[in-house]
């Protein structure tokens, strides 16, 4: 007999994947959390089974006692077929993830984007808590978002709704994002991409402020790095840090301007790690937002952090199970 109210989630990054039991109030029960060291498909679903099996045998349950089985993909997936149009941070394309990992766990699963999955934990327990209309966006090694419109998620006509990162900052010769197309957000603005076009500098013979910061170790590039030679005056750094401030608050603010959400809810590791850099895209959301949907807006930090997209993952599953 199926434990009411209680969900197996699994939350899988770039980096790490997290499995847990979550209960109808957005309570983590017990959780397992893994880095990844092969992202082969097979290799991830081998991996997600045997924590799933830690974390139910922990528990003194077993896959058939939870209600239902959630899971967030850093990656776009076509509605409810399970499959992951493409995840670069895991080098997947068009993988069919949501059967791979129903055979491996004999369950029907449930896998939508893992910020759709945040949206909806910050939505339903967290900061943005009775708020009908609420888009979130995170910035960490990528750019994404995840929509809630009229107390419903909004996964658009193909479940691929929400990918905020992949928007285009520059209409020609921009640079390469790791989706395989040019001048998106996220190439700009995400992590990874940050460091990236640091280390290209660094080796054109520029951002010496920036290498000294970071050590003078190239490999060290990155967000903190910037942040830190930006905040100690360094051109290079503050002018770069205030072009991508710019790029992220506006394209922020059209998102506010065309959907009039309530809770804007903000998180992600660089945004977390640099708060001048934050600091810089909330003055560009409060100067480009049509006035009065900014009237209307509360901004807000993520107030569930890392466990906002295992939570909604378990959520989600659950409200699907009582639907």
């Amino acid at each position: 007999m199926a434990e009411a109210g209680v969900a197996l989630a699994c939350d899988l990054g770039g980096t790490n994947l997290r499995v847990a039991l979550v209960d109808g109030a957005g309570t983590i029960r017990a959780a397992e959390k893994r880095t990844l060291v092969d992202r082969a498909p097979e290799a991830v679903v081998a991996l997600l089974a045997a924590l799933a099996g830690e974390v139910l045998r922990g528990q003194g349950t077993t896959i058939d006692r939870v209600a239902a089985v959630g899971i967030g993909v850093a990656g776009p997936c076509l509605g409810a077929t399970g499959v992951v149009v493409v995840a670069p941070n895991l080098g997947w394309r068009d993988v069919p993830f949501g059967a791979m990992v129903e055979r491996a766990l004999g369950r029907r699963v449930r896998v939508v984007n893992d910020l759709s999955a945040a949206a909806w934990g910050e939505a339903a327990v967290g900061g943005a808590r009775g708020a009908k209309d609420v888009v979130l966006i995170f910035v960490g090694s990528g750019v994404g978002s995840g929509l809630i419109l009229d107390g419903r998620l909004y996964e658009g006509c193909g479940g691929l709704a929400g990918e905020f990162g992949h928007t285009k900052v520059v209409a020609e010769g921009g640079r390469l994002c790791g989706c395989g197309e040019h001048g998106c957000l996220e190439a700009y603005a995400g992590g990874h991409n940050i460091a990236r076009r640091l280390r290209e500098l660094a080796a054109e013979g520029r951002a010496a402020g920036i290498l000294r910061a970071a050590g003078g170790d190239p490999d060290r590039l990155g967000g903190a790095a910037l942040e830190r030679a930006a905040e100690e005056g360094d051109p290079e750094a503050v002018a770069l840090r205030d072009e991508i401030g710019r790029m992220l608050g506006v394209q922020i603010a059209n998102v506010v301007t065309l959907l009039n959400p309530a809770r804007l809810i903000l998180g992600g590791g660089v945004l977390t790690g640099m708060p001048g850099l934050k600091a810089r895209a909330i003055d560009w959301i409060r100067r480009a937002t049509g006035r009065p949907q900014l009237a209307r807006l509360t901004v807000l930090d993520a107030a569930l952090g890392d466990d906002a997209g295992l939570i909604g993952a378990g959520l989600l599953a659950l409200a699907g199970e009582a639907a």
